[in-house]
């Protein structure tokens, strides 16, 4: 990939952080009170995957899933890697989501790593397996020795990579209504439980002070009232309640009637407030130092720019269809069985086991499938609650967060603010300097006491917020910077990590520079890229697609362009999106009419699937740009169903075209990557359309309108 000269000023930090950063946190602060659970991932090993794969006997096998199958269809990649390396037929092999006692602990399923990180050493684990079942081995363990793929050296890859026909297992389990939910499990005697909080902020101190016991209490199914301070969520005390129907919680918490105080400050905190708390220019006119650089070369920041854009992000909510939920069951000796929709079943064990004072080893959890998750799913928040609530009750007991409680009670994307400026010459960037503020992202709020938040900053700062902010054109002179600030509204990781809102930022910036050398957009990037680049080669993939410069007919009262964008996402994959979009020019309303996306993620293992991973993407950038915006007002997230905080709809999702660039780089990820082009391609259409920069997100209809009657644009 294209890679602009000069070293990054941090990179012995990121270092520090991708080698166990919060580990030497940890063991820094270890006399300290308070700390968090540290979550312990150890990385995919040709040793470990060992225990993955075993054979049955009789030419079946099991493949233990070492990752959450959260409809990313990892289960179907995995299992093809398992077929093909053993060579034998799709239905030879079965699939299962393992206990934490059936499987050594793996990483949590997240940062689109499945394929990436273990891929190889399934393979090697398969291959090892083969040969020993071919030597007569009995079935049991095989020692995996570290070597490449067998597949992929001798070629037997190549026909399911490039068409032909292709398993469908997942899908065809999902259509069928097979795959077991959390939400799906029974179990004899099981109760209902619900935790109560105030409407306010988590990091607001909240607690409870009247409550009517004894008219939950005359509810019919009325089991139990349980106060205990571990089911605190932040700051915000808990009060769980217990029955023997899920539809009689809802009457029981009307009748308890509780009453809460918060704290005064919670009232101050709206959307409004949390903007100023990371508004870029404040920062920047204040002189407040930069949380880190990325970039820091000399380009003399009081000299004039050609280009000045500031684009503001707002936070946003996972939106998961499936709202958290978790069933736990007392196990004879004091243990504790759970059944979970999350995306780290070992941490939550490590977690259930110290809050709890239990060994981790009377701690089973069994991972069931997720209903969506993009990041949201990886603290143990219900799942503590159902533990809890089983050992007082005695019995198993199901907490399933309510749609209200999954906007108001998770953590959230951050808002973001950019400024971007640059200076050019003879049509090209010389000088490039992207400064922006954000909340935490890996360090958020929503796990770190302040303290420790502030020693993370110092020590190696955030690069889940960094993510993408490395410019990938060849700019000689560069200072890339980012601000930290804690804010009220708990932050972390959201699909993409900081990488799309980042790349949204810079691709915005690109477009208007181009403008301003009054080049192509398409042109003017592929002139700052090698002609090798990986990034160039989506460029052009995509603009062949689109029949980019193809002008759109034109139709009487919509104003009608095309927008493109481009980006990296971890330095292993790259995507490249151009959109069409309509705009009416009376009442502003935007409306995408197609978008076209080129991705190079390596070597592809699952053909259908990284496009539909693709097309996901594209419609969370889509909703990143034209419809996402989380509602904070009071004090509280001010959000109770998908209405007030709402995502693209059907009627809003275009025809959706997805290239796959024949790559033989190793597998690089697929999950996010197309999400860093997407927005940006859409808001740089609108842009063509109307002439007007949209610079506060998401779109409004009515401000484009305004804009367009100002420049005598409108109908």
């Amino acid at each position: 990939m294209s890679r602009a000269p000069g070293a990054p000023a941090d990179a012995g930090r990121r270092r520090l952080l991708q080698a166990g950063g919060i580990g030497l946190l940890a063991s820094f602060t270890a006399g300290c009170a308070a700390l968090p659970d540290i979550p312990r991932r150890p990385a995919a090993t040709a040793e470990a995957a060992g225990g993955w794969i075993r054979h049955d006997g009789g030419g079946r096998y099991t493949l233990s899933l070492p990752r959450v199958e959260m409809g990313q269809g990892i289960s179907d990649g995995l299992r093809r890697i398992a077929c093909t390396e053993l060579g034998v037929a799709w239905d030879a092999v079965q699939v299962r989501l393992p206990s934490t006692a059936q499987l050594a602990p793996v990483r949590a399923t997240v940062g689109s790593e499945s394929i990436r990180d273990f891929a190889l050493p399934l393979a090697q684990a398969c291959a090892a397996l083969r040969d020993a079942v071919a030597a007569g081995q009995p079935p049991g363990p095989v020692a995996v020795p570290a070597r490449g793929w067998d597949a992929l050296r001798s070629g037997r890859w190549a026909p399911p990579l490039h068409g032909g026909p292709l398993s469908t297992g997942h899908a065809l389990a999902v259509v069928r209504g097979e795959p077991l939910y959390a939400a799906d499990v029974r179990r004899p005697g099981q109760l209902y439980g619900r935790v109560l909080r105030a409407p306010a902020l988590p990091e607001r101190a909240s607690r409870c002070v009247a409550l009517d016991e004894a008219a939950a209490r005359s509810v019919p199914a009325f089991v139990a009232l349980v106060r205990d301070p571990a089911l605190r969520l932040g700051a915000a005390e808990g009060v769980a309640i217990v029955a023997r129907t899920p539809g009689a919680l809802d009457r029981i918490a009307q009748a308890l009637a509780p009453a809460w105080t918060v704290d005064a400050g919670a009232a101050s905190t709206d959307a409004a407030a949390l903007g100023q708390a990371v508004d870029i220019d404040a920062r920047l006119a204040s002189g407040a130092r930069a949380a880190r650089r990325l970039r820091d070369d000399a380009l003399e920041p009081a000299a004039p720019w050609d280009l000045d854009l500031r684009i503001d992000v707002p936070a946003a909510a996972h939106a998961p269809i499936e709202p958290r939920n978790a069933l736990a069951e007392p196990t004879p000796g004091g243990g504790l069985q759970l059944w979970v929709g999350h995306q780290d079943p070992g941490y939550v064990r490590q977690v259930v086991a110290r809050r709890l004072g239990v060994e981790a080893g009377h701690v089973v959890v069994q991972p069931c499938r997720v209903g969506g998750a993009f990041g949201g799913k990886t603290l143990v928040t219900v799942e503590l609650e159902a533990a809890l609530l089983a050992r007082a009750a005695g019995a198993p007991v199901r907490v399933q967060w309510t749609r209200a409680q999954e906007f108001q009670q998770a953590f959230h994307r951050p808002p973001s603010s950019h400024r971007i400026r640059a200076r050019l010459q003879d049509g090209r960037i010389t000088h490039w300097w992207h400064a922006f503020a954000s909340s935490h992202v890996l360090f958020t709020g929503a796990v770190l006491p302040p303290w420790l938040q502030r020693a993370t900053d110092l020590a190696v700062g955030d690069d889940g917020v960094a993510r993408g902010a490395l410019l990938p054109y060849a700019v000689p002179a560069q200072r890339i910077e980012y601000h930290l600030a804690r804010l009220p509204l708990w932050t972390g990781p959201w699909r993409g990590l900081g990488a799309g809102p980042n790349v949204l930022a810079i691709e915005c910036a690109m477009d208007e520079a181009a403008r301003l050398a009054a080049s192509d957009p398409l042109q003017f990037r592929l002139a700052q890229l090698a002609p090798d680049a990986r990034l160039a080669g989506v460029l052009r993939q995509v603009a062949s697609d689109a029949q980019w410069g193809r002008p759109l007919p034109a139709v009487p009262g919509r104003l009608r362009g095309r927008g493109l964008a481009g980006g990296l996402y971890k330095e292993t994959a790259c995507a490249a999106v151009v959109a069409d979009v309509e705009v009416d020019a009376a009442s502003g309303r935007v409306r995408v009419l197609q978008l076209w996306c080129a991705h190079d993620c390596g070597r592809v293992i699952d053909p259908d699937q990284v496009r539909a991973q693709c097309e996901g993407n594209l419609v969370w950038g889509l909703g990143m740009a034209l419809v996402e915006q989380l509602p904070v007002a009071g004090g509280r997230v001010a959000a109770d169903g998908y209405a007030d905080a709402p995502v693209p709809r059907i009627t809003d999702i275009p025809p959706l075209a997805v290239t796959l660039v024949a790559s033989q780089q190793p597998p690089g990820g697929a999950g996010e990557t197309a999400i860093v082009a997407a927005g940006a391609a859409v808001l740089n259409a609108v842009r063509a359309a109307t002439g007007v920069r949209v610079r506060q997100l998401p779109l409004r209809p009515e401000a484009l309108a305004g804009a367009l009657r100002a420049a005598g644009r409108a109908a």
